[in-house]
């Protein structure tokens, strides 16, 4: 990774993002992305979640000028009323409305909104950012707790919707358990693995014997 102290990182460049940390007064804007884009951790932000937390920041900074109090959660609310695909045209015009009342100036804040491509270019090109490639031990790791959370998840969304159905007498059960057991099999040797002994032994004994 490429080392970027906090007074280079301070300086405007003249992107779309160094105009906006200018106009908005977001002096820490950039160590804040190098940090978040470069954390060793599971806490590390995609350039996706930087783009979010970046237009997050923005809104918030119109808020502030408009001399408006918020509680906490809400800027990341309103954030979502406006871009979610999710929200219904008619709210997100009503939030709009809304913001315009309170003096904020919604286009001009959305005009502001910037993407995930804009975040990587400036974090790659004004920065000078690097992402530091992980260790094989990383990689595992992480795979075994993405993993992990995938099979947590899958086994509590199976015991949910078991016993939503038989609350809705759909199905008739006693006391249970969901158990997710994922195994991996080498189409070489025909050997199966439970995917967590795979990845901590490094592979299939048959390459090894290769």
């Amino acid at each position: 990774m490429t080392q970027t102290t906090p007074t280079e990182t301070s300086e405007a460049c003249g992107c779309k993002v160094g105009r906006i940390a200018t106009e908005y007064g977001l002096t820490d804007l950039n160590d804040e992305l190098v940090r978040y884009w470069t954390d060793r951790t599971d806490d590390r932000y995609s350039t996706r979640d930087l783009a979010e937390h970046v237009n997050q920041r923005v809104l918030e900074a119109a808020l502030d000028d408009a001399g408006l109090q918020y509680k906490d959660g809400e800027v990341e609310n309103t954030y979502r009323l406006l871009t979610s695909d999710d929200v219904s045209s008619g709210t997100r015009v009503q939030t709009r409305k809304e913001l315009e009342r309170d003096a904020v100036p919604v286009e001009n804040v959305e005009r502001n909104f910037i993407s995930h491509q804009t975040v990587y270019n400036h974090l790659t090109k004004c920065l000078e950012a690097e992402l530091e490639e992980p260790t094989d031990e990383e990689k595992l790791e992480r795979s075994r707790d993405k993993l992990g959370a995938l099979r947590n998840r899958t086994a509590a969304v199976t015991e949910d919707t078991v016993a939503q159905l038989e609350r809705g007498d759909v199905i008739d059960i006693g006391e249970f358990n969901v158990l997710v057991n994922v195994t991996v099999t080498c189409e070489d040797c025909k050997t199966q693995y439970t995917i967590r002994d795979l990845l901590d032994q490094g592979g299939c004994d048959c390459q090894s014997d290769n």
